[in-house]
């Protein structure tokens, strides 16, 4: 099977293409949705240009789609960009959101190829910490949500942090995998990786929310 990963660098588009490689897919690059405008329904935005340094990694190619972010002018850049594409479909970290697992798999109906969203209705706690167990190192690059300061800013997260954020998840009542936008993932090593993303940037913090910008 031919395929290619919808990615952000995220946390749930690693666990995608991790289930890919275990089946034995040929992953035949990453493919990142990047937004020029200021926000996304559908896609995520701070520190997706480290995608093409996670493939370089991997020696995969890195396919950039551009897109303002506006519905529909984000799935149509995502549509032509995979239309050129030899591939029998593509693995996204969909988890939880209707809105996106539907209109990817419209896309994918209208380009005659299939599309696997492997992580979907998994439990949030149990993607996170089997993750954790399997050797993921995922960073924590983006916070708003009440509980979450800036000290999680950069974090890579422990089993012993993980078990903190599962207690302010409880007490503040977010979702512990981030899936409201709580909080945005950049993985910077796994076993879908050979080496480990070196990265450096600067917290960025207004008093209630923040992110890291990465150089």
């Amino acid at each position: 099977m031919r395929v290619v990963v919808l990615s952000s660098g995220g946390k749930d588009s690693a666990a995608a293409w991790w289930w890919a490689a275990c089946r034995g897919w040929e992953v035949k690059g990453l493919v990142t949705v990047s937004i020029t405008g200021d926000d996304s329904p559908m896609f995520q935005i701070p520190s997706t240009h480290l995608v093409e340094r996670q493939a370089k990694l991997a020696e995969l190619p890195w396919i950039n789609v551009q897109t303002s972010g506006d519905t529909p002018d984000d799935i149509e850049a995502l549509e032509t960009a995979l239309s050129s594409l030899d591939i029998d479909g593509f693995v996204s970290g969909a988890l939880r959101s209707d809105y996106q697992k539907s209109r990817l798999e419209r896309m994918a109906e209208r380009l005659g190829v299939k599309s696997w969203t492997p992580l979907w209705h998994q439990s949030g706690h149990d993607h996170v910490q089997q993750m954790i167990e399997h050797g993921f190192e995922i960073m924590i690059t983006g916070v708003s949500a009440e509980g979450l300061d800036k000290e999680w800013l950069g974090h890579v997260l422990t089993p012993s942090s993980f078990e903190r954020l599962q207690e302010l998840a409880r007490r503040y009542r977010f979702h512990v995998e981030g899936e409201g936008g709580e909080y945005e993932t950049l993985v910077v090593a796994g076993p879908h990786m050979n080496g480990r993303l070196e990265v450096a940037g600067e917290v960025m913090w207004d008093g209630v929310r923040g992110h890291v910008s990465f150089h």
